[in-house]
């Protein structure tokens, strides 16, 4: 699966077999970013949660995938969420970038696909937001949690799903169903 690791392999062993006057053009592009996430992926793919998938729509760029989460336990039980994720050059200096594709009726995700996940951020005050010794390993868990123990109605920011919970618990829940029939499927 994972052909850009093959391509690293095979060109370090061609930079074994030189000297290093005349490395190969192929070895100086490869990116630190690139060569971080094909260890990050084997390491994701090896301990990904039973709730999600990912999908590389081109084995060659890592750095661009879709993760598939179906919740198998509260409010989204029995939904599939697409979200897409792209690992930025300046990674892991800085998070990578990924929206929801779902459309979902949720209090840390807008309707248009905006995240509320503390990780995703590059700064922030309460220090949980990201640092270089974070993974995509960490933004997988992070995306799967948002359905479960990390959904947050204290800090929303789909302000108005987080108030309809408040006064109507029964007619969220309507809500999110209806969302995950229409949209998540």
């Amino acid at each position: 699966m994972l052909t850009l690791a093959s391509k690293l392999k095979r060109d370090d062993g061609l930079k074994g077999s030189r000297t290093s006057t005349s490395t190969s053009d192929s070895t100086r592009r490869v990116s630190v970013r690139d060569k971080l996430l094909v260890k990050e992926v084997a390491e994701l793919e090896a301990n990904l949660p039973c709730t999600c998938k990912v999908h590389f729509p081109d084995p060659n760029k890592l750095h661009c995938f879709q993760l598939t989460v179906s919740p198998d336990e509260g409010y989204y039980q029995g939904g599939k969420f697409q979200f897409e994720t792209e690992v930025p050059d300046a990674y892991n200096m800085v998070p990578p970038k990924v929206k929801c594709l779902t459309k979902i009726w949720h209090p840390n995700i807008t309707e248009t696909g905006e995240i509320c996940l503390s990780l995703l951020r590059e700064h922030s005050i309460d220090g949980t937001g990201w640092a270089p010794t974070r993974t995509l390993k960490d933004v997988v868990w992070g995306l799967n949690s948002l359905f479960t123990d990390l959904l947050n109605f204290d800090d929303p920011l789909n302000i108005e799903a987080a108030e309809h919970h408040l006064r109507d618990k029964e007619d969220f829940r309507d809500k999110v169903d209806e969302y995950i029939k229409r949209y998540a499927r």
